[in-house]
Parts: C-alpha cells; structure tokens; sequence
C-alpha cells in the first residue's frame, strides 16, 4: 500500500502539472503579473497533492519589494514556501541542467548563480537587485547548501553580496527594499512528531537522488511544516552583509529551535500567532 501511495502521488503530480507549464509559458510571454501569481496557486494545489499541510507564523510583506532569507532543508522548501505567497528564488547553476526541474524553476522565474564564475555572479547579482527594485520576492538559501532538518548551518555572507553592494550608489540601490528572515522545520509525519533521527529522511542533502528520495518519501504518508517569518527591516539598516547575514541568522536559528525543541509548551506563543495551512 505504500508503494501503491507513493505512485499515485508521483502520477496525479505529473497529470497535474504538465498541461499548466505551456499556460505557465503563455502567461510570462502574455500577462507577467499574472505569471508571478500563477505558481503560487499552483504550489498550493501541490501541497494538497502531497499532503502537506503548512503552519505559518506571521506574514509577508505584500506591499514592497522584498530580500527574504531562510534555511534549506529539502526540495519540498521550494514548493512549501511558494505555497505561501507568490515568490522566485535563487538558486545554483547546476539546478539549470536538471531535467525537468530546470523547466518547473524557469517558468517560475528562478535566477541561477554561478558563484565560481565572477562574470556570471556578477550578471545574476544585478538581476537580482533589478527584480527587487521591481517589486519581486526573491528568495535565497542563506546556507548555500541544504541541512539534515536537525540544524541551521552557518550563513554565508558572500550570498548577500547582491543584497548589500558596494559603491556611491549602494544606499540608493537599497532603498525602499526590506529583509524578511523565514525558518523552515518539518516536524510531524503521519501525525506523529518526528525526532532526531527522523528529520533526515524528510531532509534532502549531500549527494542524495531526488526521485529516490521522493519515492521513499511519498511512501511515509503526510507531512506538517511549520515557518516562521520574522518582521519586515529595511535593508539600509544594515551596515553590511555581515550585519545582515548576522540578524538572519539569528532569527532564523530561534525559530527553528523553537519549533523542533520548544523548552514547554506554549513557550512561544505560536497558539497566539496567526495560522495559515495549505489547505
């Protein structure tokens, strides 16, 4: 039966999604606005699809352009957070070869770095500024790599190099753009709490193959996963990029505690914040 589960998911995730990316094409060329909301909508139905059910605490802004900041943890991150509100990423170049994730991620508005490449980084580090000034979510893995769900790995501070350039200009470029911070924790399957040793098989890192991955993973049952997204700070109030990765880091690891270890219940108030599911 769990193999029987597992195959349906992949096959309705499949029916499902390969007639909405030429709409998804359509809409970039034709209608962008509606392009940028169009994956958001999509996410959602995916979540349901996958039976994941997201719990979020606090919102994001939806008024201003907006750098959000959060930690990595599996390739379900993506579809989780685009889930919350209609978002793009950055992501590394290699995921431009993937088959078939390259064309969901492109049609989705992903900008992709070359961090070896000085040109390139270079090129994709004003991009990024640009879709920011344009008024675009733009999300990026402070970590630079994905973690086994049971820690935040250091935040690296070159990978706000675009967020906080150098140079005469570099306040006006960042005016009127804010930082959101955004924790990430999967801590329920099947109803259950998922322990130490448990996280990791949710999580999706080192040299792990996403199909096998998601098989095995389709085949454990639902999943809940809780974000928490820390107010809304200009980025001109950050000295650096240092600064900046400091304050990220720091929301981001207290949240993530909290959620996988809370020291007893009701300590952090999350039955007071507001709450969102997928559903």
């Amino acid at each position: 039966m769990r193999k029987l589960r597992s195959a349906l998911i992949i096959l309705t995730f499949v029916i499902f999604t390969l007639p909405l990316m030429p709409v998804q094409l359509g809409l970039r060329i034709m209608n962008p606005p509606l392009a940028r909301r169009f994956p958001h909508w999509y996410h959602r139905q995916v979540c349901r699809i996958l039976g994941v059910t997201i719990h979020c605490h606090g919102a994001m802004a939806e008024d201003r352009p907006v750098l959000l900041v959060s930690n990595h943890i599996s390739w379900l991150d993506i579809i989780v957070l685009s889930a919350v509100a209609p978002l793009s990423f950055v992501a590394k170049s290699e995921v431009s070869t993937w088959p078939f994730i390259s064309w969901l991620a492109r049609l989705q508005g992903t900008i992709f770095i070359n961090r070896e490449d000085r040109l390139s980084a270079g090129n994709s580090a004003r991009e990024i500024m640009a879709r920011l000034r344009d008024g675009d979510h733009i999300v990026i893995f402070a970590e630079g790599t994905s973690s086994d769900g049971n820690v935040v790995l250091p935040f690296k501070t070159s990978l706000f190099a675009a967020a906080k350039p150098r140079g005469e200009d570099a306040n006006a470029l960042q005016h009127g753009i804010y930082v959101q911070s955004i924790a990430i924790a999967y801590t329920h399957q099947q109803g259950l709490a998922l322990c130490r040793r448990g996280r990791p098989i949710v999580a999706w890192y080192g040299d792990m193959d996403i199909a096998s991955h998601a098989w095995e993973l389709f085949k454990r049952g639902s999943l809940d996963v809780s974000l928490r997204i820390g107010p809304p700070v200009e980025l001109e109030a950050f000295a650096d990029r240092k600064a900046l990765a400091h304050h990220t880091e720091r929301e981001v690891r207290g949240a993530v505690a909290d959620f996988l270890f809370p020291r007893h219940s009701g300590q952090t108030g999350m039955a007071m914040d507001a709450k969102r599911n997928s559903d």
